[in-house]
């Protein structure tokens, strides 16, 4: 029997969505599943939900929980993070401490101040979950959803060496979109890109091996009534309007810069370009407040488990949708293992070492790619054509992350008011030392320097 352990099961959205999946492809089990928390209420309704969810199906799969990860290591195939130290509160802080200084994000887990900030706590305990798994169950499969992704998996390798991989729907998730967005078949679409983790710019587009990037041009011109070449969209569906150019225009003006799009679409793009949208000035509105609210984001995440404490104690009947397959980090997960397990040899998009995959980047920077699942692990794509400009935003913002990866793993100060310097956000360095002592204070309990 398979043993998969979940650190982080308070994160009750992700558990159920990974049961579920359990529960439906039967492919690779029974499984073992031993759910983690450090919070002992969070830990007992991932429990009670799976376990409903278990009962309801009358599935084969045997659940544990405990509040000690190290109870539950030893014997582990595969391993799987998805802690957020602090939770929403501490999140909240994140963003709205920075607003105090006239910084606005729309979602603050991976770059500028909140994004920072989040690595601070999240870099050490990551850290030390490793060690454990080095020490318990070194021939795990460690598998890390936690962000900042990017800095989480390059800390995780450069304090321990071991072997994480950071998963994330984001890029895969664009993909299809893009494929909705000029009428194909998402099956039929294929791509190349290179990034970092919510800034993976995807550079080759193809349909059915045409270059569909004079698709995408030719339904962009049309939904902006520009004139455009009819021939060019013959034997191609409508476009989904849920994937509007509109909905993300600064996405779109990089598209037309550079002829690459960027995952995963302005909510996360934006924040990897902070000084052009000073105050948070995005486009007549103010971001995380006007659009892509960081309050709605917090609301949604608080109703949505108090939605899943009912239902983990039965005071509400479950949510049978738990079982429509949706595009989502959790079955990428298990599309994975059984790739793994059987050679299946499909392409997903991970978080790896660049070691010369991309060589004008640099080669120890984790960076988000296209890799082949092979029985013999998950092998990157070469990609010696990724465009020198692209290239360079990129380097830039590898700045940033290296000097928060350096700044959590030596508990150093300095270090992290360099990285908000780095990062763009702020540009004065006694507001941004001002501003660091504001989220030391704000995070005491879990960051002690």
């Amino acid at each position: 029997m398979p043993t998969i352990v979940l650190i982080g099961a308070g994160s009750a959205s992700f558990t159920r969505g990974l049961v579920a999946d359990l529960i439906q492809d039967t492919t690779l089990g029974p499984w073992d599943l031993r759910l983690v928390d450090t919070d002992p209420q969070a830990l007992k309704t991932a429990l009670g939900l799976s376990q409903r969810l278990v009962q309801s199906k009358e599935a084969t799969i045997k659940i544990t929980a405990s509040t000690d990860r190290r109870q539950v290591l030893p014997g582990a195939d595969v391993v799987v993070t998805t802690i957020g130290v602090g939770g929403r509160r501490a999140w909240e802080a994140d963003v709205f401490i920075p607003r105090r200084y006239g910084i606005y994000q729309p979602v603050g887990d991976t770059a500028m101040p909140g994004g920072i900030s989040r690595a601070m706590r999240m870099i050490p305990a990551l850290v030390a979950i490793a060690r454990d798994v080095a020490d318990l169950c070194p021939a795990a499969l460690f598998i890390n959803y936690s962000n900042p992704m990017t800095a989480n998996c390059w800390a995780i390798r450069r304090a321990t060496g071991v072997p994480v991989i950071g998963l994330c729907h984001g890029t895969f998730h664009v993909e299809g979109q893009l494929a909705a967005f000029i009428g194909a078949p998402p099956e039929q679409m294929t791509a190349l890109y290179a990034g970092v983790n919510h800034l993976t710019f995807l550079y080759d587009l193809r349909w059915q091996g045409r270059d569909a990037w004079p698709l995408v041009r030719a339904r962009l011109a049309q939904e902006r009534g520009q004139s455009y070449d009819n021939h060019l969209l013959e034997n191609l569906a409508p476009p989904d309007n849920a994937f509007a150019a509109a909905e993300n225009p600064f996405s779109w003006s990089l598209f037309a810069t550079y002829g690459a799009y960027p995952a995963v679409n302005d909510r996360h793009v934006v924040e990897f370009f902070p000084e052009r949208f000073p105050q948070g000035q995005y486009y007549g509105k103010i971001l995380g407040r006007d659009t892509f609210s960081f309050e709605g984001t917090i609301a949604g995440g608080d109703q949505g488990y108090a939605a899943m404490q009912a239902q983990a104690s039965g005071q509400a009947p479950l949510d049978e949708r738990f079982f429509a397959r949706a595009a989502g980090e959790h079955e990428k997960l298990l599309d994975i293992l059984r790739d793994l397990d059987t050679d299946g040899r499909r392409i997903y998009a991970v978080n790896l070492p660049n070691q010369g995959a991309v060589p004008n980047l640099p080669a120890d920077a984790v960076l988000e790619l296209p890799a082949l699942a092979t029985a013999t692990g998950l092998r990157p794509f070469h990609l010696p054509d990724f465009p020198n400009p692209l290239a360079a935003i990129i380097t830039r913002k590898l700045t940033a992350i290296q000097l928060t990866v350096e700044a959590a793993l030596q508990a150093d100060r300095g270090l992290f008011v360099e990285a908000l310097l780095a990062d763009g956000a702020i540009a004065d360095a006694d507001r941004a030392r001002q501003l660091v002592d504001d989220l030391l204070q704000a995070h005491a309990q879990y960051i002690q320097w």
